[in-house]
């Protein structure tokens, strides 16, 4: 679905307002996954909201009102789908509707909600226990490595100054050195060729997976006893990567946020000294609005080591943006999601736990002195795997990588938790 376009669309090469949110989204512009999980996380909040509000009453323990709730969840989901492919499609952004027609307009309309049904009855089954995980994580880390898969295979021909030539970086690779005559010219090309993907941004994907990979495996392992059952003991492990991905979810979602209104508003006033001051934009070759300058520009990740070297300012501000907030929204996190230090001691008094070498009251402190600095300095190191995957070039951006990777090692952690308890 990420790579089927739809049927009938006159033009989806103006600027995309949600270019920027399209990791998060798992959505694939012009494409039957145009909506891609938005629905899902859309009737999510709603209800949610709606039930958090006391606006419904629902008693999450009674089995009814739970089959119940999720079931408005997916109606809720269904006309959300239904009102966005309508949005869509009143807004132009697939041509005008006067030159599309009632006919093919009708079609765009169907396409995207049929799409959307099969995406809401996946989640649907992953939910039901026909899977592992949540069908949201899934879809996110399937876009992503979809993504990178096409831009290393991708059959597709550009035409480009140099003449025609395959977006697939390794695909590209071969046919140059096979039809080039000048081979290390050929293989130059194929590594470091401008506006298209490269071995080079290939080779920088994997770099970024493997060291993501093995930064997961950093944890401390504290020694737990139990009061009922003695010469019972384990270990509570805490890791580097304390909230997981959360952190760069958050401020993908706080800078995509900017970057819609920047963009919008640039649209409108374009002359106003505020809209500047937030970010000025230019329309690029494939239908992507890249910010020149403002907050919007300085928020942005430089794609090159050229750019770096060009305004080293910009790399640095970006670098020290990410850092700060990946820390800040870490140590949030930790607090609203019942993962601070006091909610885990509540958690090991529930379950008569205690640290060994340490007093029933010190659990807490013991905790305190991990927790927090796991979290801020986990949220830095998600930052800055960010950017160092965001300055080398990396296919799928920074944000996607780290996405997919802490995704695919939570699928993994799943998989072998089942195996062990079989």
């Amino acid at each position: 679905c990420c790579q089927i376009p739809l049927y009938g669309i006159r033009s989806s090469s103006s600027a995309d307002p949600f270019y920027w949110m399209r990791v998060i989204l798992a959505s694939n512009r012009g494409t039957l996954m145009e909506l891609g999980i938005s629905p899902i996380v859309t009737s999510g909040m709603v209800m949610q909201l709606l039930a958090g509000s006391k606006i419904i009453h629902v008693d999450q323990n009674n089995k009814e009102d739970r089959a119940l709730f999720q079931g408005a969840q997916k109606l809720c989901g269904l006309l959300i789908t239904i009102g966005e492919a309508l949005a869509y499609v009143m807004s132009g952004m697939y041509g005008d509707v006067k030159e599309l027609g009632a006919g093919n307009a009708t079609l765009i309309i169907l396409q995207l909600f049929f799409a959307g049904v099969i995406v809401l009855v996946l989640d649907e089954l992953l939910t039901k226990g026909y899977g592992l995980g949540s069908g949201i994580s899934l879809f996110i880390a399937t876009n992503i490595c979809e993504n990178i898969i096409w831009k290393a295979f991708s059959p597709t021909t550009i035409n480009t100054g140099r003449g025609t030539e395959f977006e697939g970086a390794i695909i590209a690779m071969f046919h140059m050195l096979v039809t080039r005559t000048d081979k290390v010219r050929a293989i130059n090309e194929a590594f470091y060729r401008q506006n298209l993907p490269n071995i080079f941004n290939l080779l920088a994907t994997v770099f970024v997976f493997v060291i993501v990979i093995y930064f997961q495996g950093f944890r401390v392992d504290l020694p737990v006893k139990y009061e009922r059952y003695r010469g019972h003991s384990s270990t509570y492990p805490i890791k580097l990567f304390y909230t997981s991905n959360i952190p760069i979810i958050l401020q993908t979602a706080l800078v995509s946020n900017l970057y819609f209104f920047s963009q919008l508003l640039h649209k409108r006033y374009p002359t106003n000294f505020l809209v500047k001051l937030l970010g000025k934009w230019q329309e690029q070759e494939r239908g992507a609005s890249v910010p020149v300058s403002g907050l919007a520009y300085y928020v942005s990740p430089p794609t090159s080591l050229a750019e770096i070297l060009y305004d080293p300012f910009h790399a640095l501000f970006y670098l020290a943006f990410i850092l700060i907030t990946c820390a800040l929204f870490s140590i949030t996190w930790i607090e609203v999601s019942g993962s601070s230090p006091k909610d885990v001691a509540k958690q090991f008094r529930d379950q008569h736990m205690e640290f060994k070498g340490f007093r029933k009251q010190s659990v807490i402190k013991v905790l305190e002195r991990y927790i927090p600095i796991a979290a801020a300095f986990g949220g830095m190191c998600i930052g800055a795997l960010t950017v160092v995957a965001d300055f080398m070039g990396a296919i799928g951006s920074g944000t996607g990588i780290l996405l997919a990777v802490t995704i695919i090692f939570q699928y993994y952690e799943m998989f072998q938790k089942e195996r062990g308890s079989e």
